[in-house]
């Protein structure tokens, strides 16, 4: 079932007396949780009858005593476990004798948080008959941009092909990270306006001009004063871009060269198709392909993993960001 249905029924009253929230992404396993928190009690009926507990923590006994309790004064209880990846395995079939049988007057909430139930646990199988079992699943980065924009779209804000990929480059997939930043904005902008760099650079703090975004750019286009503009503000401002995540972002860049120079049709199309990525994306990388050969971009990749253990402190090797500009050298030349 999606998010988004399973939000929908709670909000209208339709709640079901166990919830399983598990896998790889946070963020909707917090907002489906928050979602039963805010709607299955009324503030009056908290103190008696809201339960919160985490996992490495919780006496699983008490929990499901909590859980076998009537509601005080209220239509139901609510027992959360937070954090429930920190709960021992053997607590498992504690929680699957109880899904075997719950309690209709109580509502019990497993959050999950990096963790996945496997499917043919009696557990997993107990849940899901008792009641709502949810995998939230992480998103790919090359889906991030278009979850902002829908994300965007949905506040009835506008936002920019560049203002979304300086986003994407700069948070990464971490959707609760993302969505911390864009609720900012929605402060700040008025519905039915654009989110611009300009707005992102003066209210987030990520630089128009100097981010990963256009270093990667840069370089594409064998741009060094501009690339060497970009170092020099990563080496004044460290925190801006780590080593790491520099590295990451130049390396995206070239296998996505790469991977146009193996592409039988190189159209537009074909090539946004292929990586996945707006036409103005597309066309960048294109024009990079004409000053990188196929040779020189397998050669950069060798170049830039070379670098990225040096970053990682791999085999006693440390890497310094003074030494960004010996590796862009060797990858512009």
């Amino acid at each position: 079932m999606e998010h988004t249905k399973i939000i929908k029924d709670i909000q209208s009253g339709k709640i079901a007396p166990v919830y399983l929230l598990h896998g790889d992404e946070p963020y909707y396993i917090d907002l489906i949780s928050k979602t039963i928190e805010k709607n299955a009690l009324q503030d009056h009926e908290r103190d008696f009858n809201e339960f919160i507990f985490y996992g490495k923590d919780a006496d699983i006994e008490q929990v499901i005593a909590s859980a076998k309790e009537f509601p005080m004064m209220a239509e139901r209880k609510l027992v959360v476990i937070r954090e429930a990846q920190g709960l021992h395995a053997s607590t498992h079939e504690k929680l699957e004798l109880y899904c075997n049988n719950p309690v209709s007057t109580s509502v019990l909430v497993l959050d999950f948080k990096g963790k996945k139930i496997a499917k043919n646990t009696k557990f997993y199988k107990a849940a899901a008959k008792a009641g709502i079992v949810f995998e939230s699943v992480g998103i790919p980065d090359y889906k991030i941009p278009g979850w902002i924009k829908d994300y965007c779209n949905g506040k009835n804000l506008k936002i920019d092909d560049k203002s979304t990929f300086l986003l994407s480059e700069n948070l990464g997939t971490d959707l609760s990270r993302i969505v911390n930043e864009l609720e900012k904005l929605t402060i700040i902008v008025d519905d039915g306006h654009t989110i611009t760099p300009e707005i992102i650079e003066e209210n987030i703090g990520i630089s128009k001009d100097y981010n990963f975004f256009e270093l990667s750019n840069a370089i594409a286009e064998r741009n060094a004063e501009k690339a060497s503009r970009i170092v020099y503000y990563f080496e004044k401002n460290p925190k801006a871009g780590p080593l790491t995540v520099i590295i990451s972002n130049i390396f995206g860049t070239f296998e996505k060269i790469l991977r146009i120079h193996f592409l039988k049709d190189k159209s537009t199309n074909v090539v946004m198709s292929s990586l996945r990525v707006p036409q103005f994306i597309a066309k960048k990388y294109m024009s990079a392909a004409s000053f990188y050969n196929m040779k020189k971009c397998a050669h950069n990749i060798e170049i830039l993993i070379e670098y990225e253990k040096k970053s990682k402190g791999v085999d006693g090797t440390t890497m310094k960001h003074e030494e960004l500009k010996e590796m862009i050298f060797r990858l512009m030349h």
